[in-house]
């Protein structure tokens, strides 16, 4: 197979994204949301072709490149992270995305779509439920050394709109640099599976209590002075910050390209909202900064 080499004249800085990740886990919108942000888009590439692909729309002048990979080539994907390890040595810059969702989303998605899991042979006279949950199990065992140098998006509780808007804003960051994810959550939806770290601030007051307060959220200032006036919020949020300066760096000199941090309280949409604005703000001008309202942006999308 020939080796990809920058031709002259043409920038070496090449930007490949690798979309994959669970079956039924919204790789086909990720996909369309990269298209529409300028990538050529390939679905199921065999890990084998990747690097010929690369050279390929390299000489048609294609420098942003995204391909879905997923476990219909299973075989193939022990061959993956080294491929991943050499492109990046040779001056191509890539960043896998991993989409996950919890079992029963999948369930739910696979049920309203009738669509058939690629992993699933049901024998005759066996439940097909507990036959398509054993076929998840089994995707995710084959994805999990790929889902461990990737970046996870959660898509459990996303629309396709909000899951696009994701996806767009995560390419669109800056690179070659750590990217910090603020992300706010409902603890009774669930924690994020794509968090890297969660704080729970359920232990400050709530202003859901204030009848004033109760249908604003943590970005609106009546809801920040509440919380500011409080000091445990402001211990928490302090606190929080100064673990994070005390270890982001370890995270970027480990090549990591994001950090999740999801801050979760009973609803998502005050105090979790607030210490996520609250953090975003003081991390802003030092870091690539990312913000998402898990439960706001489900409600509005």
């Amino acid at each position: 197979m020939s080796e990809w080499m920058p031709l002259e004249g043409q920038p070496a800085r090449d930007e490949v994204i690798l979309v994959t990740g669970i079956s039924g886990s919204g790789k086909s919108v990720a996909l369309h949301a990269l298209e529409d942000s300028g990538f050529f888009c390939v679905d199921n590439l065999p890990p084998e072709l990747l690097r010929d692909f690369i050279r390929l729309e390299h000489e048609r002048f294609a420098h942003r490149i995204a391909a879905a990979v997923d476990v219909r080539t299973a075989g193939s994907l022990p061959h993956l992270l080294p491929l991943i390890d050499e492109l990046r040595r040779e001056g191509v810059q890539v960043r896998s995305i991993f989409l996950d969702a919890s079992t029963d989303a999948l369930l739910r998605r696979f049920s309203e779509s009738r669509r058939p899991h690629p992993l699933s042979a049901i024998p005759t006279g066996s439940d097909p439920a507990r036959a398509l949950v054993e076929a998840i199990e089994l995707e995710r065992q084959l994805l999990a050394d790929l889902r461990e140098v990737s970046t996870v998006i959660d898509t459990s509780q996303l629309r396709p709109s909000l899951l696009r808007g994701w996806i767009r804003a995560m390419v669109g960051a800056r690179q070659s640099q750590l990217t910090v994810v603020f992300e706010s959550f409902a603890y009774k939806n669930g924690v994020p599976l794509d968090a890297d770290f969660v704080f729970d601030v359920r232990v400050l007051p709530n202003p859901y209590y204030l009848r004033e307060l109760r249908p604003l959220s943590g970005r609106d200032a009546p809801v920040a002075a509440y919380l500011e006036r409080q000091p445990e919020t402001t211990t928490m949020v302090g606190q929080i910050e100064s673990f994070l300066n005390h270890w982001l760096q370890a995270f970027e000199d480990d090549q990591r390209s994001y950090l999740t941090v999801c801050v979760g309280c009973t609803g998502g949409q005050h105090r979790s909202v607030y210490v996520v604005e609250t953090l975003a703000r003081r991390f802003e001008g030092r870091q690539a900064t990312l913000v998402r309202h898990r439960e706001l942006e489900s409600r509005s999308g």
